[in-house]
């Protein structure tokens, strides 16, 4: 009767808007029933948000399988390289690609992630940016039931893994979910976007059999086992935001299920986001830029070994429509800041990230400096030592200077949005000169991109 009643009322409201096109019943019927707790949720939208989205015109459109949509907030740098490719390797021949970005809001500072605890884990193990596939190809490391495809974004740098076909997506070098780890990645989706198209599902289960079961993990299919999945979409109902849907589910059962509106992510204004998931031991916390969209004291299940991260799509109402994937870095391992700095004499954090080839402090790094600043405001008397240390791609003595400037960068921001006196704080740069690892891997050079507080 529910999902008849549901049916009726979309029906109705298309009449009432003299909509021409005829809709997919079917389809209704499914967008109805996964955003019907959204008619109970608060509407209400900080109003601050309409001026921050003035003047951000974000056209995503495809070509033949390319899109061409540009960032949200004017930022133009969502990849670490510490140097881009001086031949513009973003800017592939055959693309029809521009420098220039319609996007005139600028960009988002420290300040604006004042509620943003989030904290990347100790030891970065994945760091796929999709630059060693080329354009037009599904990622080597990957596993599918659906199509996707690498591509590039107009005014964005870098590789996109672009899904919009029905089906589940493994990143099979994904292994293993420990109880204290973080997953970050970039997302966006084309503009405009169809209400009726299916939402990204993210969903971190429990396979035996990761390689056969993951095609089990679709769109109102988790019942294959024991995970926890967060979905996005960037159309909610009657409001200028997106949403998001959690579901727990223990031996295909399922054992939580809520939805809610995200501000942040919006297909009509910021359609490009960076999401960062938070698992400590049974809590999740997930984030959309700044927003903190979840905090879930109990979504993972005690003594369950997590080894899998399947992203899963339904149907899309358009064919147009697409969402995008870049940047995924996942780390282990929750930081013991106090101890390895007070006790230890040094600690070494991943987490403070710069815009490439500059010594600007990106804003997701928030909780990274904010987890330091803590540890100094605490103990007054401790006065530590800055190290930048870069990767060795480009110069030598570019890297030297670069890793030098972002050392004074982290300074700079402890004392000025922290309040720590800069006294107590010196500054020096190794560039590449004293790499933590090899640097043969995207993940080995993102492991040597750091910054270290040495006791002094």
């Amino acid at each position: 009767m529910r999902i008849l009643t549901c049916l009726c009322f979309s029906l109705v409201c298309f009449v009432g808007r003299a909509q021409v096109r005829i809709y997919d019943p079917a389809r209704t019927v499914e967008r109805s029933v996964e955003y019907r707790a959204n008619s109970r949720v608060n509407q209400s939208i900080d109003r601050g948000l309409d001026k921050v989205e003035e003047g951000i015109i974000n056209a995503f459109k495809k070509k033949p399988a390319k899109p061409q949509p540009q960032n949200q907030n004017g930022q133009t740098s969502t990849t670490d390289a510490d140097n881009p490719p001086a031949d513009d390797t973003y800017a592939r021949p055959g693309n029809n690609r521009t420098s220039s970005t319609n996007a005139s809001e600028a960009p988002t500072t420290l300040k604006a992630y004042s509620r943003f605890d989030f904290v990347p884990g100790e030891k970065l193990l994945v760091a796929d940016d999709f630059m060693q596939d080329a354009v037009g190809d599904f990622p080597a490391k990957w596993n599918a039931t659906g199509s996707g495809e690498i591509v590039t974004i107009e005014g964005v740098p870098g590789h996109w893994l672009a899904l919009g076909k029905k089906g589940q997506y493994l990143p099979e070098y994904i292994s293993n979910l420990p109880d204290n780890f973080t997953l970050q990645f970039d997302l966006a989706c084309s503009n405009p976007f169809n209400f009726y198209s299916t939402s990204l599902h993210t969903a971190f289960a429990a396979l035996k059999n990761p390689a056969k079961e993951f095609a089990g993990w679709g769109v109102f299919k988790h019942n294959i086992g024991t995970g926890t999945s967060v979905s996005m979409h960037p159309m909610a109902a009657g409001a200028k935001s997106g949403s998001s849907h959690v579901e727990v589910f223990e031996n295909g059962e399922r054992t939580m299920n809520n939805d809610l509106l995200v501000n942040q992510f919006w297909a009509g204004g910021r359609n490009l986001v960076k999401v960062s998931v938070w698992r400590q031991r049974q809590r999740l916390r997930v984030y959309v830029n700044e927003e903190k969209i979840w905090d879930l004291p109990r979504a993972f299940l005690p003594d369950v070994a997590y080894n899998s991260v399947v992203f899963a799509l339904g149907d899309m109402h358009r064919p147009e429509d697409s969402y995008y994937l870049g940047n995924l870095r996942l780390a282990v391992g929750a930081p013991d800041t106090r101890n390895k700095l007070v006790t230890e004499g040094k600690f070494v954090t991943r987490g403070i990230l710069f815009n490439v080839g500059q010594a600007t402090i990106k804003p997701e790094s928030f909780g990274a400096l904010k987890d330091i600043a803590n540890v100094l405001t605490e103990n007054a008397d401790l006065r530590v030592l800055i190290v930048g240390h870069t990767d060795a791609d480009g110069d030598d003595a570019t890297n030297l200077t670069l890793s030098k400037r972002r050392a004074e960068a982290v300074k700079a921001a402890l004392s000025s949005d922290f309040g720590i006196n800069a006294s107590r704080l010196t500054t020096d740069g190794k560039g590449e000169t004293q790499p933590a690892t090899p640097n043969t891997t995207p993940e080995g050079k993102a492991n040597n991109r750091r910054v270290e507080f040495i006791k002094q």
